[in-house]
């Protein structure tokens, strides 16, 4: 690997990981910078989960106290990601590069949509299920069909899975955003590993663009965490945005004209 793009992708990283501490999105960055330096878009996706799953980990066990305990219906949420992960993956191992290029900016579209309305999704999803049931959900094995999907589209792509995680796992902690949060980065941890076994498998991932933009990651998410305490989530939410609607018109333009 060249100087340049070992820097390139140790910035990448530190931004990533930076970004993510503050307001989520760190694949809106992660993943084209991979793209840049030569990847291509499928071993970019199984790079960048395999580059990012260790700083949601961490991010998870700093935050052990929040974690609901390990009863059933949380047993039930962690193998509905496990499960859906790995369908996910072997997905995008049986999608052909060309095909996976038309797909890159409409997954790239949809990750900003989520991102830039994140709350409001949450928040909607929430207010159904007060509305139909008329009390705070609990985690339970009947949220499994609705985390399903979701872990299969973050072993697919993963951009977008944290805000996605977070709206679904809302339902399951009455609202409440920090055991929301700190549950999140754990199923998106053991979802990002799972993945990142069936691409390791596949010989999908490029360790050394990997472990670069790792390195970056880790460091950036201790910032990040310093920087939340006093940065306006808000401002970083929309500054995120713009990036991904930027992204989805360069490689709307780069892969279907």
């Amino acid at each position: 690997m060249e100087l340049a793009a070992a820097a390139l992708l140790g910035v990448a990283g530190l931004a990533g990981g930076t970004i993510a501490s503050l307001a989520g999105g760190a694949a809106l960055i992660t993943f084209p910078t991979l793209i840049a330096v030569g990847l291509t878009p499928i071993s970019a996706i199984a790079s960048n989960i395999a580059a990012l799953t260790p700083g949601s980990l961490i991010a998870a066990l700093s935050d052990r106290t929040q974690l609901p305990p390990l009863d059933r219906g949380f047993v039930g949420l962690v193998l509905a990601s496990v499960i859906g992960a790995g369908i996910g993956a072997m997905l995008l191992m049986l999608t052909s590069n060309r095909i996976f290029e038309i797909l890159v900016p409409l997954l790239i579209g949809f990750a900003t949509v989520l991102f830039a309305f994140g709350e409001q999704i949450s928040g909607a999803m929430r207010a159904r299920s007060l509305a139909k049931h008329g009390r705070e959900p609990e985690i339970k094995l009947t949220s499994i069909p609705m985390l399903l999907p979701v872990s299969v589209y973050g072993g697919y792509f993963g951009a977008g899975l944290g805000v996605l995680l977070v709206a679904v796992l809302q339902l399951a902690t009455s609202g409440q955003y920090r055991p929301a949060n700190a549950t999140k980065n754990l199923v998106a941890a053991l979802n990002g590993a799972v993945a990142a076994m069936v691409f390791a498998v596949q010989g999908s991932i490029d360790w050394p663009a990997t472990l670069t933009m790792m390195g970056g990651a880790l460091i950036g998410s201790l910032i990040g965490a310093r920087i939340a305490r006093h940065a306006p989530r808000e401002i970083m939410r929309w500054v995120v945005t713009a990036i991904g609607v930027i992204l989805t018109i360069v490689y709307a333009w780069r892969y279907w004209f």
